[in-house]
């Protein structure tokens, strides 16, 4: 018999975290555009995942006071510096590619005198640009991506496009664990048709999200066959549109655009 706790994994399945009232708050807020709710109709919501009211308000309290959320005239709102993880998170489901020719992305890392949590926090952003270190300070990716690297970059790294004489494939597979993040991925879809109640479904999600940051977005031609990425992302993007839905349908319809999402949380 299949135990309900989403922190026990199937004898076949992913290991799943079990969510906190903070993390059903941000899944809640970070899959809602614009990111903010009534209070009234956020307790409601949360209802379903099993939460209670005097937790949900000391969860609240908590994150105002960390700076996560703003209290607003009527609710909540997620606060400026974890928009960007909203961006991201979106950008996870719908990356932006474009056609690649051979290049790579390259970033060296130049700046010298930091200290531990300062380099830490550099690795961090390469990796969140789906950057992959090469050796101590080389960054690479191929150039198939839609998207600028940020101007702060200079300020500690010099960046260009180069051509590896390694061949492509056999680079990328030396770069990401490909078929490690794949298999993770075939788990997670095949353990979505044994999740029923809300709270485990949006912890199994959540680990969805996870795992889309931590896709490379590679070119075609350099993914091993069958690779699980788009289906991935089309069976999270179901997931936040039946989530949408039952955020329109508590809140009344009084959203013009709610989209609903899971935390994704860096390991």
């Amino acid at each position: 018999m299949r135990s309900n706790d989403p922190g026990e994994p199937a004898p076949d399945g992913p290991r799943l975290r079990p969510l906190s009232a903070r993390s059903v708050v941000l899944s809640l807020l970070l899959g809602t555009h614009p990111p903010e709710l009534p209070a009234r109709e956020l307790g409601r919501l949360v209802e379903g995942f099993d939460l209670g009211g005097s937790t949900l308000r000391a969860a609240l309290s908590r994150m105002v006071a960390a700076g996560d959320l703003r209290r607003t005239d009527t609710g909540y709102r997620l606060s400026d510096r974890l928009l960007e993880r909203q961006r991201r998170q979106d950008e996870s489901v719908r990356p932006r590619t474009r056609s690649w020719r051979g290049e790579w992305e390259l970033v060296v890392v130049t700046a010298t005198g930091r200290g531990p949590a300062e380099r830490a926090e550099l690795r961090t952003r390469l990796a969140g640009l789906r950057l992959a270190e090469l050796r101590e300070g080389v960054w690479l990716r191929p150039a198939n991506l839609d998207r600028p690297l940020p101007a702060a970059l200079d300020e500690v790294a010099e960046r260009g496009t180069a051509r590896p004489a390694r061949p492509a494939a056999e680079l990328a597979a030396r770069l990401w664990p490909l078929d490690a993040w794949a298999g993770e991925a075939r788990e997670l879809l095949g353990h979505m048709g044994r999740t029923g109640r809300p709270a485990e479904r949006l912890t199994l999600f959540a680990a969805v999200v996870r795992h889309l940051l931590a896709d490379p977005v590679l070119p075609p031609s350099l993914l091993p066959a069958g690779w699980p990425g788009d289906e991935l992302r089309a069976a999270y993007a179901d997931y936040r549109r039946e989530l949408e839905s039952e955020v329109r349908s508590l809140v009344g319809g009084s959203r013009p655009h709610a989209g609903g999402g899971a935390e994704g949380r860096r390991p």
